[in-house]
């Protein structure tokens, strides 16, 4: 009885789980592809350099990125995934909170189950839609149909409702943490791949201090550009994706948190009305 809920929901949080997992193969390559572009056709444009050359100095912050090296569109790659997937996280669990406050539609839900009002709880489900709505709906319905069934004591009726809401559950979570692993990603490989355009630009400006005669100051200067600017952009990427990674988890914090409180209620509900 207490998997009853869960079959109808599953081909669709399986859809949900395939069309994030298409998402993530199409926006991956698509990201380092337009860093490619902006790197070549707008960073590299000769209008940021004197003389439009790019072999002479910039004028402009857009040259000097562009002077970071082959690195600089590999991090800009990395900072547009995290611009996109966070796009894409704030949607996902924006249509999971449903269309009003999830804290508001809680305490709706607990006063029409104090009053022992049932099907205005569920109705307001309905109204809210969404990822805790489902679950808190979904408990409700279980709720009625033990209820009904006189081949259980109290205590299991309890235990079936707590059950079907944890399984309701264990099927809407997943789909809300989804692509948070390649923010989480990002934020090591963002720092490490601006260390490593740091470690390069390095490499070239000791080069130039090793060859003999006096230093090409020109050449030398860019290299420590190149260090400098690989080292800017990877912080910023990493940072950027600490930010949204700690935003995202916080509000699924938030929901797991709504849902983990209204599905108590309900088990105390049956109980207290049920001795």
């Amino acid at each position: 009885m207490a998997n009853v809920p869960s079959k109808p929901s599953t081909p669709v949080k399986k859809e949900s789980s395939s069309s994030s997992g298409i998402f993530a193969t199409l926006a991956i390559p698509l990201c380092i592809v337009v860093a490619i572009c902006i790197f070549i056709f707008i960073l590299g444009d000769g209008s940021h350099y004197k003389g439009g050359n790019p072999d002479n100095d910039p004028v402009d912050i857009y040259g000097t990125v562009h002077k970071g090296g082959p690195i600089v569109p590999v991090i800009i790659s990395f900072l547009l995934m995290v611009i996109v997937f966070s796009i894409e996280r704030f949607i996902v669990i924006g249509k999971a909170s449903g269309s009003g406050n999830v804290d508001a539609f809680v305490r709706k839900v607990q006063g029409f189950l104090n009053a022992g009002n049932i099907e205005a709880a569920s109705a307001e489900c309905d109204k809210q839609k969404g990822s805790v709505a489902n679950v808190i709906k979904s408990g409700l319905k279980k709720y009625r149909e033990v209820e009904a069934d006189p081949s259980m004591d109290s205590e299991q009726k309890a235990l079936a409702i707590q059950k079907d809401i944890e399984e309701a559950t264990a099927l809407e979570m997943p789909m809300l943490e989804q692509n948070l692993t390649i923010i989480a990603t990002l934020v090591s490989i963002g720092t490490l791949v601006g260390l490593l355009g740091t470690v390069v630009g390095m490499i070239g400006a000791f080069a130039e201090l090793a060859s003999s005669g006096a230093p090409n100051q020109s050449a030398l200067s860019t290299h420590i550009s190149e260090a400098l600017i690989n080292t800017a952009l990877g912080i910023s990427t990493s940072a950027l994706s600490i930010i949204m990674y700690n935003v995202f988890t916080s509000k699924i914090d938030k929901l797991t948190y709504a849902i983990d409180e209204t599905g108590f209620s309900i088990v105390q509900t049956f109980a207290s009305s049920h001795r």
